[in-house]
């Protein structure tokens, strides 16, 4: 028979663990609890699991407990969107600015490429029935339902930002041919949604979409978002997907013209990161910078620019089923995957595709902003051949 002591002990246990999560909730209340203890999966309801433990919405109550019997907990940083403004339209082309720029033909009428190649965007998610898109669509997650870590077969996007980005990497001109044409109109997409309506991102749900983004068997990974700090949950999960020889492309950041501006996920020397410019192959002020002027030259560190891409009023697909013209990092960097997936089936068949088609976008990569490896652009806009 269990003594006063032990009830009251485990009374006060079962309060604090099953007290409401909207107590005294901080940093949005998503931690990481460095245990891999079944006791506190179960007791804080894991969202998601990793090498170092697990995550949980927790309330100021269940984080003093834990902390109180030894349990680590941190919370899991938050990363953005990086859209610089947004206008909604009518469309004007069917091949925008920077499709033509990219495919070196003012005169381009439509696009190809990327038939069989599986691009995951990890974003706001997408508007699933867009006439460019719908066709493109083969794979439909939401990682930021609060009740439930993944929501197969959902990932409708109420911000609108996701389905820029798709747009740019794989709009295929819509099913009655008046629509606009991506990068790489084949290619197939796996939308993974892990941002809110305002734009926000937990890192651990990016991190699991990246892991399951790599066990799915996508090829190319879109990351238009970033932070200022480095996640290790992220970079964890980037390690595993290039171990599965995912290449991974991310928004450089909109907080230039400062050096060592570049914001994380692509601040990383296994990510392709990517500046803007615009119309005129001007860099505008808020392209974030990085450090390539003090690492070698041609040669991709840790916060080194890799390419620059249009990222200034672009025009592509919108939620609803309309268009809009956006600015930012954020349509820079799915041009450059829209590129990769373009060329991916030409390198399929090497020992390592991501290698190798990196390798080809550095050899076919226009000079810009300077002669040279520079902080805004790093190898230069990378374009079709």
């Amino acid at each position: 028979m269990k003594s006063l002591k032990s009830l009251c002990f485990y009374g006060f246990l079962a309060l604090a663990l099953l007290a409401p999560s909207s107590v005294g909730a901080v940093e949005g209340g998503r931690y990481l609890v460095k245990s891999n203890s079944q006791f506190w999966k179960n007791a804080f309801n894991a969202r998601h699991e990793f090498k170092d433990g697990f995550t949980a919405d927790l309330n100021d109550w269940q984080i003093r407990f834990g902390k109180l019997l030894g349990v680590s907990v941190e919370p899991v940083p938050v990363l953005q969107i990086l859209p610089e403004e947004v206008t909604r339209i009518v469309p004007s082309d069917q091949t925008p600015w920077g499709v033509e720029y990219v495919y070196k033909d003012p005169l381009i009428l439509k696009t190809s490429g990327g038939e069989g190649v599986k691009v995951a965007v990890l974003d706001t998610g997408v508007t699933v029935g867009h006439p460019d898109l719908k066709n493109r669509i083969v794979g439909c997650k939401d990682f930021t339902n609060m009740r439930f870590p993944v929501v197969d077969g959902k990932c409708e996007d109420k911000n609108g930002h996701g389905t820029h980005v798709a747009g740019i990497v794989a709009a295929d001109g819509g099913v009655d041919g008046l629509g606009i044409f991506g990068v790489a109109p084949q290619s197939s997409l796996y939308v993974f949604k892990v941002c809110g309506l305002n734009g926000s991102c937990y890192a651990d749900d990016i991190a699991s979409a990246i892991n399951t983004a790599a066990d799915s068997g996508a090829n190319i990974i879109n990351l238009s978002l970033g932070s200022d700090k480095e996640s290790s949950l992220i970079s964890e999960s980037i390690n595993y997907a290039t171990s599965k020889g995912v290449l991974t492309v991310a928004a450089g950041g909109n907080d230039g013209p400062y050096f060592a501006s570049i914001d994380y996920p692509a601040a990383k020397k296994e990510i392709l990161g990517v500046g803007a410019f615009g119309v005129n192959l001007a860099i505008p002020d808020w392209s974030s910078r990085g450090i390539n002027s003090q690492t070698l030259s041609y040669v991709v560190e840790e916060k080194d620019m890799e390419f620059a891409a249009p990222g200034v009023n672009i025009e592509s697909t919108w939620k609803n089923g309309g268009y809009a013209i956006l600015s930012g990092t954020s349509m820079a960097s799915p041009f450059v995957a829209g590129l990769a997936a373009k060329y991916w089936p030409l390198f399929a068949l090497e020992t390592s595709p991501a290698d190798s088609l990196r390798n080809f976008l550095h050899l076919n990569s226009l000079d810009l902003d300077g002669l040279g490896d520079d902080d805004s652009t790093g190898f230069g806009f990378p374009r079709v051949q």
